[in-house]
Parts: structure tokens; sequence; C-alpha cells
């Protein structure tokens, strides 16, 4: 295994990290509930332990509530918490009032069987979430937490668009943050522009989702298939995937929800290979090719640039053709049908489209808003649109 420095803490973390957020349930298939097979899940961290990963990455409602505490059973199995690194987060959704951080953190101590945290992030941070908890005394409590010894770096995960980040970073000491990052993910959300802001800051850089949630190693569009059949076989779709993200400069480490002692050997040994910067320029190519198909299969050319905003009935345009550009590229997950449901309120979908056509004179790609509307409305709610 190889290790990195985790920006300004110092602190040498593996390459590759343990997402504690996946399991197999006792009939061996991949679940995010409370219904997993500890045995199994404890065995496989104690494997990845023994297989140089020294980071693992947990959150308060990961497992239906349940990673935290099988994370503390894998620290007590393995009898020595000595060069591990538990990472856990705020779940600052929850929090209503400042007495709710102390409450909710006292909770994660308990689950895990710990006095302190190594790494303890805001979870899932986007632009009002972070003005809403600072509101209420977050970053006093980190500092608190920090002084007496409770955690030892604070950093964030993020999600939210790229303008935001910046100003997250900027507004306090953060030790390290938490961004996704894939080949299709290289300018969504923080992006390599966020990346290579914070670590240029002295951030540690977490990245979740090399694989994005498994959707980029299995069920591939024929055009994929046939670009990674161009990249070559000296790497599987996964391997390829977490090389390209592990040869980013400023990368601490990459974590990934492994659930299978396969998907754990396979990746530790990219993560035991790939130092930054060592992709060679026709590797680099090659993935740029499956960078390429996957554009190619987008339902709808939206730059995202916000011409068409705001909609006088006040649908999310821009958001919904990102959602709806996921499923054209990734037809046989479910999890853009569920982002769509869960995070577009009702009145902001794409059946509250009046057909007014105010977008389609403001844009500047002269897209035909409304009927990527109504398309977009029928694959991410399986019905017939508008």
């Amino acid at each position: 295994m190889l290790y990195r420095t985790m920006g300004r803490t110092g602190v040498s973390v593996s390459a590759l990290g343990f997402g504690c957020m996946r399991f197999l349930n006792r009939r061996g298939r991949p679940t995010w509930g409370p219904r997993f097979d500890t045995g199994a899940a404890i065995s496989l961290l104690m494997a990845a332990r023994d297989a140089g990963v020294n980071y693992f990455d947990t959150a308060y409602n990961y497992m239906g509530g349940k990673s935290e505490s099988v994370v503390g059973e894998f620290l007590r199995a393995a009898g020595s918490r000595k060069g591990l690194h538990i990472a856990t987060k705020l779940p600052v959704w929850l929090a209503r009032r400042r007495t709710s951080f102390e409450r909710l953190f006292s909770v994660q101590l308990s689950r895990l069987g710990v006095e302190h945290v190594d790494f303890y992030l805001l979870h899932a941070l986007n632009e009002s979430s972070f003005a809403r908890v600072c509101d209420l005394g977050v970053l006093e409590f980190l500092d608190s937490l920090k002084k007496d010894g409770r955690i030892s770096f604070a950093g964030f995960s993020f999600h939210d668009k790229p303008a935001a980040f910046a100003p997250i970073v900027d507004a306090y000491g953060w030790d390290f943050c938490q961004i996704q990052y894939n080949i299709v993910d290289e300018n969504e959300q923080a992006g390599r522009t966020g990346l290579e802001y914070a670590a240029g800051k002295g951030l540690g850089v977490v990245v979740m989702e090399p694989l994005r949630g498994g959707d980029l190693t299995g069920g591939l569009p024929e055009s994929v298939e046939t670009a990674w059949k161009r990249a070559g076989r000296a790497r599987s779709a996964a391997g390829w995937c977490l090389s390209w993200v592990l040869d980013q400069p400023g990368v601490s480490t990459v974590l990934s929800g492994m659930n299978t002692r396969v998907q754990l050997d396979e990746n530790a040994g990219v993560a035991s290979a790939v130092l930054p910067g060592t992709l060679t320029a026709s590797a680099l190519k090659a993935v740029g090719g499956v960078q390429r198909a996957y554009r190619s299969l987008h339902g709808v050319g939206c730059t995202k640039c916000g011409y068409c905003m705001p909609c006088p009935a006040g649908v999310s345009i821009p958001r919904i053709f990102m959602i709806y550009n996921e499923a054209c590229m990734f037809p046989g997950s479910g999890i853009p049908g569920m982002d769509y449901n869960s995070s577009l309120k009702p009145e902001a979908r794409a059946d509250r489209c009046t057909g007014c056509g105010l977008c389609e004179s403001r844009c500047p790609q002269r897209l035909p808003v409304r009927e990527k509307l109504r398309e977009a409305s029928r694959i991410l709610t399986g019905g017939s649109g508008n």
C-alpha cells in the first residue's frame, strides 16, 4: 500500500480509504440499509487493515445509522487503534440549535466506542446548509472539539455547485475536505478546480465516489465498453477509474465502498502502484476517449450557463438536465431517479413546465428546452411526461 500526506495535518494515510456506507446483506447482496451481515463487514474491514488501509470513513446516517457501530466493533476486534484513522461526519441537517451539535457528537462517540475522532467532517455541505449551521455556531463547536482533544482534525464533505466550494474553503481553518470526483464528474460539484484550490490552500483532499457507486464499472453502455476496449486490457474499468483519480496531484486518499474481498484486492493493488502524475500520456488519452463516450450519451447539451433561469413556473431547468444526462449515461442505475425525487421539490420538477417558451428564447445553445423537459420527466419518473 502506498501512503500520502493528508495536507497540512502531516498525517500519513493510505492511498485507498475504506468507505463504510455499503456492505453485503446475508444473501450476499449490497445494501445501504441497517440489515447487513455484521460479521462479514468486520471481516472485510480487518482484511483491509491487513492490506495496509488505515483510513476508515463512516457517518452518522450510513447503513441506516449502523455504520458507526460496526466500525466500533471493528476497532474492538482489531485490538488496537494504533495507526488507524477514523473519520465520521456531523449530520448538519439534524441540527436545529447549538446544543444539537454536542448531542449528535456524543451519540457518535458512543457508537464508535471511542473518546476522540481523528477526522471529523460537517456532512454534505452546500451553500445554504453551511450558512445555517454557521449561524448556530458550528465553527465555534469545531474549535471546542479540537481544543479539548475530542477531534484531531476538522473538515467538510461537499455537494453543491462549483461556485459554492471556494467560499466554504475560505470560511474556516479547515484541515481537509471530501469531494465527489471521478472521470465523469471532473467538472461537477467541486471538480478539478476545487480539488486544486483546496490542495493549494494546504487542505488534505479525500475523494469519494471514484467509481460512482459502481456505475462506472458494470452494466456499461456499448459505446463506453468500446472505448474501454480501446484503452487496453492492462486494467479493468474499475482499475482505470481509480488510477485516474490517484494520478491527480493533491488527492490524499480515495474512498471506495468495497463490499467483497475481490473488490478490496483489486483496489488495494491499484493503490499500491499508482503515484501522482505517473499515468502516461497514452493512458490519459485512453481515459479521455472514455470521457468523450460518456458525454456523447448526454440527452441534452446543456452547459448549465443559467440563462434560462429564473423560470416563471419555478422549474429548475439546469438541475433537471444535469440529472437527466446522468440517467442517459447510466441507464441501469436507479440513482438519477432517486436524486430527482429527493433533491427537487415538486414545484421545481419538469412536469411543472407551462410551455411558455421564455427559456428557449434565452438559451445561447438554442436548445429545445420544452421538449427536453418532457423527455426528462418521462425518463426520471417512468411516466409519460407532459
